[in-house]
């Protein structure tokens, strides 16, 4: 994990579902094909670890992490547009890695879309490797699109 100083007026909390009318804000303006409230609510039900990432109580980040024995999968992270290029989505990955680490967790993994360059290159800068690639994982304009099996140690 990377050393990072607390952004000011910053602060984590567990998502509620009074909150996924914000994290759906977030959510459809930042993904071509968006979770639904439903699936952030199967994630809150099935007691995923669901973060939101707040300035001045204002929700503008998000993430949710399942845990598998010692295994951390990152299943969904994102940041609202006004507030990216700041360093907040390494703030809340790294909330999120430390939370996997606190759980026991030896390694995080995630997927991610090959054509998210931003994305790819925030998880290389923390250390993640491609471990491999899921044909057709995600749903794309014409069919579907590959995703990037990304994993690092805790």
């Amino acid at each position: 994990m990377n050393a990072q100083l607390k952004p000011a007026n910053v602060s984590f909390r567990e998502i509620q579902t009074s909150d996924l009318d914000a994290v759906m804000q977030i959510e459809i303006v930042n993904f071509p094909f968006p979770w639904t409230a439903g699936n952030f609510r199967d994630s809150i039900n099935s007691g995923h670890i669901c973060v939101v990432l707040e300035i001045d109580k204002t929700i503008i980040g998000y993430a949710i992490l399942m845990m598998v024995l010692d295994e951390a999968h990152l299943l969904n992270i994102s940041v609202a547009p006004s507030h990216k290029g700041q360093g907040l989505g390494r703030y809340l990955l790294d909330h999120m890695m430390q939370i996997g680490r606190e759980r026991g967790g030896l390694n995080m993994f995630l997927e991610v879309r090959p054509s998210n360059v931003s994305a790819i290159t925030l998880y290389e800068s923390i250390g993640f490797n491609e471990m491999g690639v899921r044909p057709g994982y995600y749903p794309a304009p014409n069919g579907r699109e590959n995703a990037v099996l990304m994993g690092v140690a805790l």
